[in-house]
């Protein structure tokens, strides 16, 4: 036991918090891409010796699950024995616990600050646990720009990175470092958020190893355990407020970017004593095409819906996986195996959490909102860029509506349910990539109608002025909008179009790559929220509203 008095408790549980929130302020503000230094498409945690999770710094709560499963299992992987003071492991692969091949994880251990990296052998308790840091990298080779293009095999999806050290004694390990980066298109980018995961996890080691320097490291032991019980009391008494029952939903994915046959996802949740189990038997089989979800990007989802219905001051460590049990049967899209592409496998978790909600809504009507756009909408292009004769990578992922609520309208074009990445400006775009953003507007009368409305969805207009350039679009939403609740309406759904109002205008699907002339355009107008309660009940001052700012037009 630790023997902390409540406000040293206290103390200590925000600490190792904030020691994981300033891991992600090192890696937002030293990496070079958009998608890591702006959109914040990466996350940051904390685990002790024993693996366990103890703190996460939240960037993007999709990584909820995925840390938790792959950052154990990498390390057992390569064995802790291994590893020594100053070493740093690197891994992607998607089948030890990994997700989709951009999402690259960097983990350091961390030891007591008396050891040092001259020490040979070093005594078990010397060892003090791991700090991680999981980014998306622009572009990971394989057969498209970005790497987000829609394959038949993971193989085709980019480079596939066991357990290996990356850092050894404090200095990057250079023939690992060159054999990555000689995969990779943008390699000066990629270069820089690779420094900047490791700049993150010295920032994490340097905190803890003070943590100990303060308290010592049997008392944060100590604490450790406390905490990961506390957070298993605090989130049991949160599931008693939950009610006991068998809820169900189905749904899909339109297509999965091979045929027109669409991608069945069941989810069947079961609230008990033991805590929530989320059985998603019935789902299809895997699929030679890039929809199919890794274990973790499954049990990810299922760990956010239910982080979702407790406290936010609730902690997430060990204590409250301890509640979250997962049934994904193996070589189905929920949890597939090798070599099936796993690059859209983000698009089928959000589509997961959208259904979790879906069936959790009869019990909770007043805390779930209608669907939302629950894809990830990723834009991947790259090409030569003709300013400075280097090969370029972009990659960022479009808002859409947000599904209506019980007493208030879907917010307008945000990222939904686990997705937390930004907004890529305009202006940083623009200056830092050979493109122009020719429209970037609310897409009118998009959203499901509804006593509380959806939200809009978002237009945004790519012109490549002066280059070739190769373009991937991997998304959904194409053939069904989000669906309403208790008599509300779908939103529309999402639009993928080449050249907009030209003669050459051609619809593009949703999980294509398509290689662009210069002067061409692509434009994603993605779908709106669906709608909540009947539309006739609609208070008319808000359809007023609506229509005074443009939103909606009637007839």
């Amino acid at each position: 036991m630790s023997n902390l008095d409540q406000v040293q408790f206290e103390v200590l549980r925000h600490a190792l918090t904030e020691l994981t929130e300033e891991m992600a302020l090192a890696l937002k503000r030293s990496a070079y891409s958009t998608n890591i230094k702006t959109r914040s498409d990466f996350s940051c945690a904390f685990f002790d010796r024993d693996l366990r999770p103890i703190a996460q710094a939240f960037a993007q709560p999709n990584h909820l699950g995925s840390l938790v499963e792959q950052v154990p299992r990498v390390v057992r992987a390569y064995g802790p024995d291994n590893l020594a003071p100053g070493d740093m492991l690197i891994a992607n692969d998607p089948y030890l616990g990994g997700v989709h091949l951009n999402d690259i994880t960097i983990i350091a251990p961390v030891y007591d600050i008396r050891y040092t990296i001259d020490d040979l052998r070093l005594p078990d308790s010397a060892l003090l646990g791991y700090v991680a840091s999981l980014a998306h990298h622009v572009d990971v080779g394989g057969g498209a720009p970005a790497s987000v293009g829609a394959f038949r095999e993971v193989f085709q999806e980019g480079v596939i990175i066991p357990p290996a050290r990356l850092v050894r004694g404090g200095q990057m390990v250079d023939d690992v470092f060159r054999l990555v980066l000689s995969q990779i298109r943008s390699k000066r980018e990629t270069a820089g958020d690779f420094r900047a995961q490791v700049a993150a996890n010295l920032t994490g080691l340097r905190r803890l190893t003070g943590l100990v320097a303060r308290y010592g490291a049997v008392t944060l032991q100590g604490f450790m355990d406390e905490l990961i019980e506390y957070t298993e009391r605090r989130a049991r008494a949160e599931l008693l407020k939950l009610p006991r029952g068998v809820y169900t939903a189905e749904g899909t994915l339109d297509t999965d970017g091979y045929t027109d046959r669409p991608v069945r996802l069941c989810v069947r949740v079961v609230i008990d004593d033991e805590g929530v189990l989320f059985d998603l038997t019935g789902s299809d089989a895997q699929r030679r095409a890039p929809v199919n979800a890794t274990y973790a990007q499954t049990y990810s989802a299922c760990a956010y819906a239910l982080k979702c219905l407790m406290d936010p001051d609730v902690p997430t460590n060990a204590g409250f996986y301890r509640l979250v049990r997962v049934v994904a049967p193996a070589g189905t899209v929920v949890n597939s195996a090798p070599p099936a592409p796993v690059v859209g496998g983000w698009e089928t978790n959000l589509r997961l959490t959208d259904l979790i909600f879906k069936a959790l809504a009869p019990a909770l009507p007043d805390r779930i909102p209608a669907g939302t756009k629950a894809m990830i909408c990723h834009a991947g292009f790259g090409g030569i860029d003709p300013r400075s004769g280097e090969y370029y990578c972009f990659l960022e992922t479009l808002a859409g509506g947000y599904g209506g609520r019980s007493a208030s309208d879907g917010p307008d074009a945000v990222q939904t349910h686990g997705q937390n990445t930004e907004n890529a400006p305009v202006e940083e775009t623009e200056a830092g990539y050979p493109v122009r953003i020719v429209r970037y507007e609310l897409v009118e009368d998009s959203a499901g109608a509804g006593k509380f409305r959806g939200g809009l969805g978002l237009r945004r207009d790519y012109l490549f002025p002066d280059h070739e350039a190769t373009f991937t679009i991997l998304a959904d939403r194409d053939r069904a909008g989000p669906h309403g609740l208790f008599g509300g309406e779908p939103g529309r759904p999402a639009e993928y179009i080449l050249n907009p109002g030209t003669p050459g205008e051609r619809r593009l699907s949703s999980k294509t790559t398509v290689e662009l002339e210069p002067g061409d355009v692509v434009s994603y107008r993605t779908c709106g929220g669906g709608g909540y309660g009947p539309p006739a009940e609609r208070a008319p001052d808000l359809v007023w509203r609506d229509m005074r700012e443009g939103k909606v037009h009637l007839g």
